[in-house]
């Protein structure tokens, strides 16, 4: 197997990085292991959430249309699968720790008084506690691909990593599906374009860029790989930087790559061009090559004629059949060569980030991090869909950009620093401190450092 032990320590090193964000280097525990049937779990839910769902019903993505700089440290729970951000609601403020998610666009957090599936583990919301809370008088459900949560919708002050926004609107969760969050988090910020927003309203990145409040009209992130840990249930790890308003030079080497979006906002959407495996071009589907980049999501999902291409160039695959429908297995002992191209450079997926783990007990078949998407669903490519969905498998693998003006993505190669070696300087352990620095002109950059939670075993796909 491939899997690595990560250092049991949490140590935290600052350092200004001018007009581009904070660098923060942190250690972490190694997350648990996860079977198949597990990963099976958060394909159906990708499924749903991308209007691809063969029973459960899909994520409603129909709702019409419509700038400083900070690094905020992010929390990877569950084997890399989710990434945590520390977000403030209210006045005075409260604090929870929600999914980052660039493939949806509403914000929730769950609510007093929460009626089913709020998480054990997390704050939750007190409107009577916050004289700055309004509510709307509305009510509204978002689906997502493993459930939906539903509550009121109210606008409050709102802020991350010392950005703030005024009357943003979100939605107390009173009512959520059980297990459609982690138990560390208190619910979901999405980070696409408001025409995905089932409230209608602007998402809190996109407000702050419409009202220059951000030195530069993009965000990014550099999302770290964990280790696996054989026996804990629950343990501490750092998931990587999200920078809001910028870049951090010191996670990525050479130039950023930037591609325009396709179609109109509202998912983050590229055209995949090239996929190779083992050194073997794969024919693609033109119609289908569609895809939306999606923190939110841990795998990477794709057409079904393409997806089976892919596991043929690699000897002795196997689609795994009723178990884990669309999913393969492959020989533990090959290393896997994978790489994509969304029309400029190709970037290669780490063989370790391919590899999801054993799937038989003699171990010597792995289960792969590509799925078939479409698997079982009557929706063809060109629907609307996104014929694809590149989640965390890919993305740990580059620094990733997400810029408003243009509307683009960027990828660069992810520096030494950010491959895992540590940079000198001085480095404390965080506890649960928050530390700011400011500077003058038309922006601002704060330090956020954020507690890293326990994680537990179940998750869903956002």
């Amino acid at each position: 197997m491939i899997f690595h032990f990560a250092p049991l320590l949490l140590l935290l090193s600052c350092t200004s990085v001018q007009a581009e964000g904070i660098h923060v280097n942190l250690a972490r525990r190694a997350p648990v292991r996860h079977d198949t049937a597990y990963f099976h779990g958060l394909a159906e839910g990708i499924r749903a959430k991308y209007g691809f769902a063969t029973a459960a019903d899909h994520a409603r993505r129909d709702n019409s249309k419509r700038a400083s700089t900070s690094a905020i440290p992010l929390i990877n729970l569950n084997a890399d699968a989710i990434y945590l951000g520390n977000v403030d609601v209210g006045t005075p403020k409260q604090s929870f720790q929600v999914v980052l998610d660039t493939g949806s666009s509403d914000f929730w957090v769950g609510a007093t008084p929460c009626t089913s599936g709020c998480s054990i583990g997390a704050s939750l919301y007190d409107a009577s506690e916050s004289s700055t809370h309004s509510d709307s008088g509305a009510r509204a459900t978002i689906r997502y691909g493993k459930g939906e949560v539903t509550g009121d919708v109210a606008q409050e002050t709102v802020s991350l990593g010392g950005f703030t926004v005024q009357n943003q609107t979100f939605i107390k969760g009173d009512r959520v599906t059980e297990n459609l969050v982690n138990d560390d988090s208190s619910g979901i910020m999405g980070l696409a374009f408001e025409r995905l927003a089932s409230t209608e309203s602007t998402p809190f990145w996109q407000a702050l860029a419409e009202g220059d409040e951000l030195t530069s009209k993009e965000m990014s992130f550099w999302l770290a790989r964990s280790g696996i840990d054989q026996t804990s249930q629950t343990d501490v790890r750092f998931g990587g930087v999200f920078t809001l308003g910028g870049t951090n030079s010191s996670l990525y080497s050479g130039d950023i790559e930037f591609l325009d979006l396709v179609g109109e906002p509202a998912f983050w959407t590229l055209d995949l061009k090239e996929v190779s495996v083992q050194d073997q071009n794969i024919e693609l589907t033109e119609s289908g090559s569609l895809s939306a980049i999606d923190t939110g999501t841990s795998l990477i999902g794709g057409l079904s004629a393409d997806v089976a291409r892919i596991w043929n160039a690699v000897p002795g695959a196997l689609e795994v059949g009723l178990q884990a429908p669309g999913f393969y297995v492959y020989p533990c002992d090959t290393e896997l060569q994978v790489s994509l191209s969304f029309g400029g450079k190709s970037w290669t997926i780490d063989p370790e980030d391919m590899n999801l783990g054993a799937a038989d007990l003699a171990g010597e078949l792995c289960l792969g991090g590509i799925f078939d998407l479409t698997a079982g669903s009557n929706v063809g490519p060109g629907a609307g869909n996104p014929g694809w969905v590149i989640g965390d498998v890919f993305l740990k693998n580059v620094y990733s950009v997400f810029r408003a003006e243009p509307p683009s993505i960027g990828f660069a190669q992810l520096s030494s620093t950010a491959g895992g070696s540590a940079p000198s300087g001085d480095s404390r352990n965080t506890g649960n401190d928050t530390s700011s620095a400011s500077f003058s002109g038309p922006g601002k950059m704060l330090i956020i450092v954020i507690s890293v939670l326990s994680a537990g075993l179940l998750s869903a796909a956002i």
